[in-house]
C-alpha cells in the first residue's frame, strides 16, 4: 500500500495551501508517515507501507517537483491544474514573501483547477471541448515529462463534472486514442481508480473505452482508490481488478520498496 499524499505547490496555484503538503511540512509529514508504518507493521505485519506522493504536473514543473518530491518511493504523476500557472519561481504555497504572488486563474482566464466544484470558470470560459483539448495535450506533456512518474494517476479526471452538465457533446475516442499512444510511446504506467464511481460517476477512472485503448497499446495498469479519508483506503479495488480483466488485463502492476514494479496476475 503507498500513501500518496498531494505535494507541494507554488504559491501561485494554491495560495491558501488548500490542496497539498506544504513545503515547511514535509519534514513533519515524514515523520508521520514513519509513525504510521510502524503502526502497520504491529497491526498487519503482512503489509508492505510505501511512502509516496501525488506530483502535479503543471509548465515547468520539473525542478520543483524534483526538490519536493525528495526521499518518495513513488510518484504519482497528474494533471489537475490546465494552461498558465503562473509566476512558479516566487516561491512555494505558504511561505514568507509569497502573500501577494498574483494568482493567474481569474474569473475571465483560461487556466485553473478543472476539478475545483467551487471554481467552474475554465469549464464555463474554455467550453467543454476546450478543457478537453487543453487537459489531454497537458497530460500527454506530463507523460512526455523528465519526471520519473511511476504510475499516471486518474487519467481522465477531465469526466469528473460530467454529470454536471459537462459532459462531453463529442466523440472522446480521438482524445482517448491519443492518450493510450502517448502513454505507450513514453513508457508509462496508469492508475485504474476508484475515485470516478465513488464521486458518483458511472465508470471508473479511466473510463471503459480509454482502459480498453491502454489495454490494446499494452500500457501497463496499478490500481489506486485516491482515498482523502481512511475509510475509502482500497475502496472497491476487487470490483476495479475484476473490471480491467474484462477490458483485457491479464496483469497488474505492484511496487515495492526499492522502488522496483513487479507485474502479478490479474485473476
Amino acid at each position: 500500500m503507498v500513501s500518496t499524499d498531494h505535494l507541494t505547490l507554488p504559491a501561485s496555484m494554491d495560495a491558501n495551501c488548500e490542496v497539498q503538503v506544504v513545503e515547511g511540512d514535509l519534514p513533519a509529514h515524514r515523520l508521520a508517515f514513519e509513525d504510521a508504518r510502524k503502526l502497520a507493521a504491529q497491526i498487519a505485519p503482512e503489509l508492505t507501507f510505501i511512502y509516496g506522493f501525488e506530483c502535479d504536473w503543471y509548465e515547468g514543473c520539473e525542478p520543483l517537483v524534483e526538490h519536493w518530491s525528495q526521499g518518495a518511493v513513488v510518484r504519482l504523476g497528474s494533471v489537475h491544474w490546465i494552461g498558465n500557472p503562473g509566476d512558479i519561481a516566487a516561491g512555494a504555497a505558504g511561505t514568507a514573501g509569497t502573500e501577494d504572488v498574483a494568482r493567474p486563474d481569474t474569473p475571465d482566464s483560461l487556466c485553473g483547477w478543472i476539478d475545483d466544484d467551487t471554481n467552474l470558470h475554465v469549464w464555463e470560459n474554455l467550453g467543454v471541448r476546450g478543457v478537453w483539448e487543453h487537459y489531454v495535450d497537458d497530460w500527454c506533456r506530463a507523460c512526455e515529462s523528465s519526471l520519473n512518474f511511476d504510475a499516471m494517476a486518474h487519467p481522465d479526471l477531465v469526466m469528473r463534472f460530467s454529470k454536471d452538465g459537462f459532459a462531453p457533446d463529442f466523440d472522446p475516442a480521438p482524445f482517448w486514442q491519443q492518450m493510450a499512444e502517448c502513454a505507450h510511446d513514453t513508457g508509462r504506467r496508469v492508475e485504474v481508480s476508484t475515485a470516478a464511481p465513488r464521486k458518483g460517476l458511472d465508470d471508473y477512472y479511466p473510463a471503459t473505452g480509454l482502459l480498453r485503448r491502454f489495454a490494446h497499446a499494452e500500457v501497463p495498469i496499478t490500481f489506486g482508490s485516491d482515498a482523502h479519508r481512511a475509510c475509502d483506503i482500497c475502496w472497491n479495488i476487487r470490483e476495479a481488478q475484476a473490471h480491467a480483466y474484462d477490458c483485457g488485463y491479464r496483469t497488474f502492476d505492484i511496487p515495492h520498496l526499492t522502488g522496483e514494479w513487479e507485474s502479478t496476475p490479474l485473476a
